[in-house]
C-alpha cells in the first residue's frame, strides 16, 4: 500500500525543503519513497507544492487525483486549491498563519475566510495551529515547516532518530538544532496547550 502526503504552501515558507525531509525521514525508515514538486513561482510568493509518496514499492511520485492521505497546509487557505486531491479519508494539517495575496492586500478581493471553514469541514479529520508562532516561540519562524511535520510525524512509521537524522542532513549544523528543538518541544507543547 501507498501513503500519499502533499505538501502545499506559498514561496518562501520551505515546503520544498520540508518535503526533502519528510522524503528523507521515511527514506530512513526503509520505505520505497518518490517525490515530486512544482515551486516555478517560489521566489515571488506564488503556490508551491510538493508530493511525497512512501510504502513498499512505489511507482510515481505524482499523487492521482482523490488519492491523498494528508495534506499538510502551510498557510491557511492553501489547501483550497488542492481539493481534487482529497477523498472522505483526507487528514488535513493546516497552519492557520496567513499570507495575503497582493490581490487582497491592496482590496481587490477578500481573503476567503467562508471557504476556509466551509472546506476544512469535509476532511476525516483536521489538526490546526498556528505554526509560525509556535516556531517562533522556539527559537525562529523559518522553522514553522518542521513544526507542521512534527504533527503529521504522529500518523507516520517513522522513528525519532531517523527524523533527527534527516534534518541534520538538510540543515547546517545551527540551524539544523534548531529544528530538532522544535520537533522535540512539540510533544511537550501538545500537552500545555491542549486547544490544539
Amino acid at each position: 500500500m501507498t501513503t500519499s502526503i502533499l505538501l502545499a504552501g506559498v514561496g518562501g515558507q520551505g515546503v520544498v525543503v520540508a518535503g526533502d525531509v519528510l522524503a528523507k525521514a521515511l527514506l530512513y525508515s526503509g520505505f520505497d519513497v518518490k517525490k515530486s514538486e512544482i515551486h516555478g513561482m517560489a521566489q515571488r510568493g506564488g503556490s508551491v507544492f510538493s508530493h511525497v509518496r512512501f510504502g513498499e514499492k512505489v511507482y510515481s511520485p505524482v499523487i492521482p487525483t482523490g488519492s491523498a492521505d494528508f495534506i499538510v497546509s502551510f498557510e491557511n487557505m492553501e489547501f483550497l486549491r488542492y481539493l481534487e486531491y482529497t477523498n472522505n479519508k483526507t487528514v488535513l494539517i493546516l497552519n492557520t498563519a496567513r499570507i495575503l495575496p497582493p490581490s487582497v492586500n491592496m482590496g481587490e478581493e477578500k481573503y476567503p475566510e467562508e471557504a476556509v471553514e466551509e472546506y476544512k469541514g469535509y476532511f476525516a479529520s483536521f489538526e490546526e495551529l498556528n505554526a509560525d508562532s509556535v516556531a517562533e516561540s522556539l527559537g525562529s519562524r523559518k522553522a514553522a515547516g518542521t513544526v507542521l511535520l512534527s504533527v503529521l510525524s504522529k500518523y507516520l512509521p517513522v522513528k525519532q532518530e531517523a527524523w533527527e537524522a534527516a534534518i541534520r542532513s538538510a540543515f547546517s549544523e545551527k540551524i539544523a538544532e534548531l529544528n530538532l528543538k522544535c520537533l522535540k518541544s512539540m510533544g511537550k507543547y501538545y500537552e500545555d496547550n491542549q486547544s490544539l
